[in-house]
């Protein structure tokens, strides 16, 4: 067997060695170990190394000396056992691929979810959670950037495994698992939370920037060694969305199931799916019938040459369909230009009408009227803006070239758009062919491609100005885009077909941050400086060069990649919160259920039962959250609130002084003051709740004075509150998925009658209290709903989840821009009756 290993330890060596598996497949096992070595064991020396270094920043940032202390005690620590963390790490790595053949069992198996039930009530940190938060976001960031390695190198371990193919989650060199073992490994070496968190970003920063180098390794390795070698990875291109809609709007939808409904949520923190294939759209929208929304045709593994081309083709004889259609209405209409009169009816020559809804498309062209006949190098510009000639032309077009084309956009580039001037894609053609006509004669016209390209841009840029806030800051940026964007795109010929284009992608950021991020109640200053430099830039030294859109692109998202992990940050210090008032909220729901059932039970008198739900509710809630449900203190106070009760429900009997006194205490550890926690025991205490030291109208005053654990949280156990209203069958539906939906899920909020959306991110959700938390963009806690109000929002259309199948915005903008344009070509064919 080919293929070049690094030694590994003989513990792991062995492992492998007997593992249960046909010799060649041990053979190949020993080899994915040995590139796993190569290419980690370096990361993982430099990980212990960066993460001492971190240790010592955090020293030195320390409030106090004994936080100080803490962590040189954990800096000890890690140094006593940092040389034998990548031997760990590999010899875990090597035990997982020993595995690779044995019967799942349930301890590797997706745990089923459990029925939703009160956790255990602690004030200590849920470790175990925390932790899991980070390393699965670290896994599914990972997993996305390397999707297409994990999924070839998936299908080649199936193959090993004689398995089904292996996903990202339980890949034995995935993402996942990677986690799980460096999860092992930390927990070995002994450090505390934060220092294992330290560990986390660590390593994440070291090792997981090689892992997708491992990935294409090991695809190598295994395609040489004769695994699936001529396997290729095909994505998958979904549908624009709204070919997924129900016909039945959200009702069918419902009855579907969620599944059926949407396809998968958008988890990514800046809301973008993948990129879809301009060029496979491109071929797709000559094939696909006109009534129908062109979609992507089938994928092919790269796009080639020949592709291309006929992308290309593809576009330009829908463009020229379109350009002779326009024609024939100008010359069998009664008058008008077609931009305003193409909806009438055509005349007896047997004239085509364009349907209304195609009218936007045009008039976002603009357009210039022109006494020359059409001819092919006519812009769809010039014909939407053109009367009906009276009598043929006597020059005919000439076309000039493309060099001089790209001159006059030279010459215009530095001039821009004025801060808050409106100024469409069609006022660019105007003023170029304006120019190019002072230039070369008034015969002068562009050429066909050109015309082709500009027609195209002018189109997308009307469909992404569609989307984007037109009082927002990015509508200044795009126009200031629109004439290096013409140069790029008249210079390049595989400008709409090449994936990634980086003039489109810099499109694309400034379009999608106009569109979602920088809105009226919680933008971005930083964001816009930075869009607004990136802009600057490519004016200034634009010359042809692409490269220029790219450095300015990643100068925007490298701001965007910082504010990133700023807002998992403030965001996971907001689910913390979240998870805290939870469990506040779950103890009081259980405090305030035993005192209820009690009250029906023993029927103490009215001030009795208020001083039950005032202050004793606070001393269960406290035990709740300290000892837990299970505790000894927790059966405690439920027996001596069942002594409350039988004493307090009647006037006979005598005064309990030892349960007096436990009252009390109970009572000062919550913070109340001697005298009030006094005067509460006694009545607690006392047969019929009677004190005659302090009456009932000052100790009621000094309650209602007196702030309660928690602050104005509902304890939920009232039982005189109204029941909320019965779901209906769209809402239950709803209701039911949104309890499925992972967190991180982005949600569009309709936030007025006009329509505009707003997007926020679903960070965390509880099935215990029914809260849901929405952070935006930055990790901002924005708003509080429950798991019900979003069912009714989502059953009355005003509240939409963000999935993958609605792509970028500058992918929708190509689908809608296609789809007007196969309806011009052929689609608004049809007779006048129609």
């Amino acid at each position: 067997m080919s293929g070049t290993t690094a030694p590994f330890s003989s513990q792991a060596a062995a492992r492998l060695a007997g593992a249960p598996a046909p010799e060649r497949v041990r053979q190949l096992l020993q080899a994915v170990h040995g590139i796993a070595a190569q290419v980690l064991a370096s990361p993982l020396q430099l990980t212990m190394v960066q993460l001492e270094r971190e240790l010592f920043g955090l020293a030195e940032k320390a409030r106090n000396s004994q936080v100080q202390a803490d962590v040189y005690a954990q800096i000890r620590q890690l140094g006593a056992q940092a040389a034998e963390f990548p031997g760990w790490f590999l010899d875990a790595l090597a035990e997982d691929l020993a595995r690779l053949r044995r019967p799942s069992t349930a301890g590797n198996a997706p745990a089923s979810t459990p029925a939703p039930a009160i956790p255990a009530m602690s004030l200590v940190t849920d470790t175990d959670i925390d932790r899991d938060i980070v390393l699965h976001e670290m896994a599914r960031r990972e997993s996305y950037r390397a999707q297409s390695h994990l999924q070839l190198l998936g299908q080649r371990f199936g193959v090993l495994a004689a398995q089904p193919a292996f996903d990202a989650e339980s890949l034995p060199v995935g993402p996942y698992a990677l986690c799980r073992i460096l999860r092992a490994c930390g927990e070995r070496l002994g450090l505390n939370l934060e220092a294992q968190r330290q560990l986390y970003h660590v390593f994440e920063r070291q090792a997981m920037e090689r892992h997708v180098e491992l990935l294409d390794r090991l695809n190598i390795l295994l395609a040489r060694e004769g695994v699936l070698p001529g396997l290729v990875y095909i994505p998958y291109l979904p549908r624009p969305a709204g070919q997924r809609r129900t016909a039945g709007g959200p009702a069918a939808a419902t009855r579907e199931g969620p599944s059926a409904a949407a396809p998968r949520p958008l988890t990514q923190w800046q809301g973008q799916a993948p990129a879809a294939s301009w060029a496979e759209a491109a071929m797709g929208a000559m094939s696909m019938p006109a009534a129908a929304a062109p979609g992507p045709a089938p994928a092919t593994p790269n796009t080639t040459t020949t592709t291309t081309a006929a992308s290309m083709a593809s576009l330009h004889e829908l463009l020229d369909a379109a350009r002779q259609l326009l024609a024939q209405q100008l010359q069998a209409g009664s008058g008008g230009a077609a931009g305003a009169g193409a909806s009438a009816s055509a005349g007896s020559g047997g004239g085509m009408a364009i349907p209304p809804d195609l009218l936007p498309h045009l008039a976002a062209l603009g357009g210039q009227p022109r006494p020359a006949a059409p001819a092919p190098g006519v812009a769809l510009a010039d014909l939407a803006g053109m009367a009906p000639p009276a009598h043929p032309a006597a020059t005919p077009a000439r076309a000039v070239p493309s060099e001089a084309v790209m001159d006059v956009l030279a010459r215009l580039q530095p001039q821009g758009a004025a801060p808050g001037a409106r100024r469409s894609f069609g006022d660019i053609q105007k003023a170029l062919l304006s120019q190019v006509r002072a230039e070369h004669g008034e015969s002068a016209t562009l050429s066909s491609r050109d015309s082709n390209t500009l027609d195209l841009l002018g189109m997308l840029y009307g469909q992404i100005q569609r989307e984007v806030r037109s009082n927002g800051p990015a509508t200044d940026l795009l126009n200031r885009l629109q004439v290096p964007l013409a140069r790029a795109a008249v210079g390049d010929e595989a400008f709409f077909i090449r994936d990634q284009h980086p003039a489109r992608e810099l499109l694309n950021t400034v379009a999608e941050s106009g569109a979602v991020w920088l809105g009226d109640d919680d933008g971005d200053p930083a964001l816009l400086q930075k869009l607004g430099e990136a802009v600057d830039r490519v004016v200034a030294e634009y010359q042809g060069d692409e490269s220029v859109f790219a450095a300015a692109n990643r100068q925007v998202q490298s701001h965007l990649q910082a504010a990133v992990r700023k807002a998992e940050v403030t965001e996971r210090r907001q689910i913390e919160a979240a998870r805290g008032k939870e469990r506040l909220e779950a103890a009081k729901q259980l405090a305030g259920r035993t005192i209820g059932q009690l009250c029906r039970a023993a029927n103490p008198p009215r001030f009795v039962q208020t001083l039950l739900h005032e202050a004793w509710s606070d001393v269960l809630t406290l035990t709740l959250l300290r000892q837990g449900e299970d505790s000894d203190e927790w059966r405690q106070r439920q027996e001596a609130t069942a002594r409350i009760g039988r004493i307090t429900a009647s006037a006979d009997g005598a005064a309990d002084p030892a349960l007096c006194g436990q009252i009390e205490e109970s009572l000062l550890q919550v913070g109340y003051h001697e005298d009030e926690a006094g005067a509460i025991a006694r009545r607690l205490s006392t047969p019929g709740g009677e004190d005659e030291i302090t009456s009932r109208t000052e100790l009621a005053a000094r309650l209602k004075a007196r702030a309660r654990l928690g602050g104005d949280s509902s304890n939920g156990a009232d039982p005189q509150a109204p029941p909320p209203a019965e779901r209906t069958p769209a809402e239950e539906g709803f209701y039911r998925q949104l309890r499925t939906l992972p967190f991180g899920t982005w949600f569009e909020f309709t936030i007025n009658q006009q329509g505009d959306a707003r997007r926020l991110r679903l960070s965390w959700y509880s099935l215990v209290t029914d809260n849901a938390l929405f952070v935006n963009q930055r990790g901002q806690k924005m708003a509080e709903h429950s798991l019900d109000a979003l069912a009714r929002l989502m059953a009355r259309d005003q509240l939409r989840v963000v999935t993958e199948d609605r792509g970028r915005l500058i992918d929708r903008a190509w689908q809608a821009t296609l789809r007007a344009l196969r309806a011009l070509a052929g689609g608004s064919a049809a007779p006048e009756s129609a």
